[in-house]
């Protein structure tokens, strides 16, 4: 089997499905991509059996057939030559690969492509189409808020809800939550899933930023993103989401209303005083002022910064993670956002001041209890 290719060409969508592939000792076999020729295409594959990727690019070539290639060492030798057309030869038998770049061969040892895991295909899914940009939007607002709590396996992916008026994403960590909703996509019916994190990592990375359609399909087990040359395939989460809806709060009479960018740079220097391990800063909301605090007694370190805002509601004193804050609002867009918020120890909402017609996001943050409320 032989196949001429470009460097640069190959090296790029090497790059976009190596994060499936797996450094896993007990099946070293994922160490590899796989390269299947059929028809003057090369078909790519990598997976980690929880996650797959596939990507195929036109190619130089005569014959067909397939086999498994060291990932590691491919890609650290592409990423170190010039573009230039570049020539494998592989033993049929041996499965030993030899490649020719300009002046210099290498060599080295691949394996049958027949032992290499079968990349799950789609049987008896539903579908759904997404523009390229809602779903890059989706991931972006929600993935940070995603727990990393094994022992909550529910919460180490974002839950998706379709049904025939929108579709809902949601992350929640217990101490943050994210629901992000699109009107202008729906589903056929009402479903939901739970997507890991690995797969969105790797499908925001891969998502192109020309606005194509993804076609995603789901059965009970897995779900399927298709778009352009790229196929990506994830084991779905087979656990049961948390009622979110429960814990938003319904009533919240204290609305602020402040400027994005003034209040989360404020916070970035405020939390630089706080205590290093709660990171916790204290909101002090008086009429039409917001003060904001820190303090670490260990260091005897502090701040205090004062904001003009709009607010309406009763003076109120509440404290909260910065770390959360800065989390939601680096990720929230518009100029304005509003805080709305009922108790010292009930959870705070963040939300745009104004919101897209087809988008409507809600973050909400739970507060910390402060020492004392003076």
């Amino acid at each position: 089997m032989r196949f001429i290719v470009s460097t640069s060409t190959l090296l790029k969508h090497l790059q976009t499905v190596n994060g499936a592939s797996s450094s896993s000792t007990v099946l070293p076999i994922l160490e590899n991509f796989l390269f299947e020729i059929k028809d003057g295409s090369l078909t790519i594959s990598a997976t980690d059996l929880q996650t797959s990727m596939t990507t195929s690019l036109p190619v130089e070539s005569k014959e067909g057939g397939k086999v498994a290639v060291p990932a590691k060492i491919l890609l650290d030798t592409l990423k170190t030559l010039p573009d230039q057309p570049i020539s494998f030869n592989i033993d049929d038998n041996t499965f030993s690969i030899e490649i020719s770049a300009g002046d210099g061969k290498y060599k080295l040892s691949g394996e049958n492509g027949d032992d290499f895991p079968k990349i799950p295909v789609v049987e008896n899914a539903s579908s759904v189409n997404l523009p390229a940009s809602v779903l890059t939007e989706a991931i972006t607002k929600t993935i940070f808020a995603v727990s990393s709590d094994e022992l909550r396996p529910a919460m180490t992916g974002v839950y998706c809800q379709l049904s025939e008026q929108h579709i809902t994403f949601v992350a929640t960590d217990a101490h943050k939550l994210v629901r992000y909703r699109r009107m202008d996509s729906k589903g056929e019916k009402a479903s939901s899933f739970i997507l890991p994190k690995k797969a969105l990592t790797l499908l925001k990375a891969a998502l192109p930023s020309t606005d194509v359609n993804v076609s995603v399909d789901y059965n009970a087990t897995s779900a399927f993103f298709k778009f352009e040359n790229i196929n990506l395939v994830c084991r779905l989460i087979d656990e049961r989401y948390p009622d979110y809806e429960a814990v938003i709060p319904a009533n919240n009479p204290n609305k602020l209303i402040i400027d994005r960018a003034l209040f989360l740079n404020t916070l970035r220097r405020v939390v630089i005083f706080a205590n290093k391990t709660t990171h916790q800063v204290r909101l002090k909301i008086n009429g039409s002022e917001l003060n904001i605090s820190s303090e670490d007694l260990d260091f005897a370190n502090e701040a205090h910064e004062r904001l003009s805002c709009q607010y309406e509601g009763e003076d109120l004193e509440i404290g909260f993670n910065a770390r959360f804050l800065i989390e939601m609002l680096s990720n929230l867009s518009g100029e304005e956002v509003t805080l709305e918020l009922s108790t010292p120890n009930r959870a705070g909402l963040l939300i745009p001041h104004t919101n897209d017609e087809n988008e409507d996001v809600l973050m909400l943050v739970m507060p910390v209890m402060l020492n004392n409320y003076n």
